[in-house]
């Protein structure tokens, strides 16, 4: 029977030299394609938030929202390991309630790991998650749970003050227990750094090809969502197919051309024969 890759798979991946490949998905659809492929790890994401119910940012996704989101991507999960975002405020409000939804996203949501965003603030949260038998990945860099109040979507590590403090935060990190770290939006330099320094993995978004590994979203990745960040890259314009695909349809069915013959299916004409008589004989 297949089994889903460990935190201990994907360190052995960084010391064989070969990069990692993350995906971030939200359901059963997504996240069975990406796993069919060989991705190492799926991200359930906060971005869920916006990416699949439309809000204005990832602050406003739920504990019990990740649950039913990680529980569907978990279903077509076979290969891959499957990591769940802490939700803001799931984490922040004590260590006990931040191991305790960790608990419920395993339990509930069948994820292998909790996903945090911060740095040496949280390294006690980390800790005492790790202790409780959970993974941790870090989150560093840009972290959009805090976006809005530091200066919004910015790219960090630009000034050498700002570039120390990420590493400092990845190193407690990493001395936390936390088994992978994910650095968003940060200049290349810093994740060359990072990815030479330390023993776990630094996987990248937005930050440059030095990295021990990248994750992008699945649906920026196929073209499915409009407001991709400058660091996405899009290999199919999918919305695109598939408004051609619904207009194509639109046009059928008003045209009368769907369904055809193909897709609709007849009695025999004995039964349908006995049918019309019954109704004869019932009018």
């Amino acid at each position: 029977m297949e089994r889903r890759l460990t935190a201990f798979d994907i360190q052995k991946i960084k010391r064989s030299g070969r990069k990692i490949v993350m995906v971030t998905a939200y359901d059963y659809t997504s996240a069975r394609l990406a796993d069919s492929v060989g991705v190492d790890i799926i991200l359930v994401g906060d971005s869920a938030s916006m990416v699949m119910m439309g809000k204005k940012d990832t602050r406003l996704l739920t504990i019990d929202e990740m649950i039913v989101f990680c529980k569907s991507a978990s279903s077509g999960v076979k290969h891959a390991m499957l990591v769940g975002d802490m939700p803001f405020m799931s984490y922040q409000v004590s260590i006990e309630e931040a191991v305790r939804n960790a608990g419920r996203l395993v339990k509930e949501g069948t994820v292998d790991a909790v996903k945090i965003e911060g740095g040496k603030e949280y390294a006690d949260t980390v800790r005492a998650i790790v202790r409780a038998g959970i993974p941790v990945m870090g989150h560093i860099g840009l972290t959009p749970q805090k976006a809005s109040m530091e200066s919004g979507y910015r790219l960090r590590g630009k000034k050498a003050e700002d570039a120390n403090l990420i590493i400092q935060d990845a190193i407690e990190l990493q001395n936390a227990g936390a088994f992978s770290i994910v650095l968003e939006f940060t200049t290349c330099e810093v994740g060359k750094i990072l990815s030479e320094m330390l023993s776990i993995p630094v996987i990248g978004i937005g930050s440059g090809p030095f990295c021990d590994g990248q994750v992008l979203v699945f649906h920026d990745l196929v073209g499915l969502y409009e407001d991709s960040p400058p660091f996405s890259k899009k290999y199919i314009d999918a919305a695109a197919m598939i408004k051609e695909a619904l207009s194509r349809y639109k046009e059928e069915v008003i045209n009368n051309l769907f369904p055809s013959d193909n897709y609709y299916w007849k009695m025999e004409p004995e039964e349908y024969g006995r049918l019309l008589r019954m109704l004869e004989r019932k009018g």
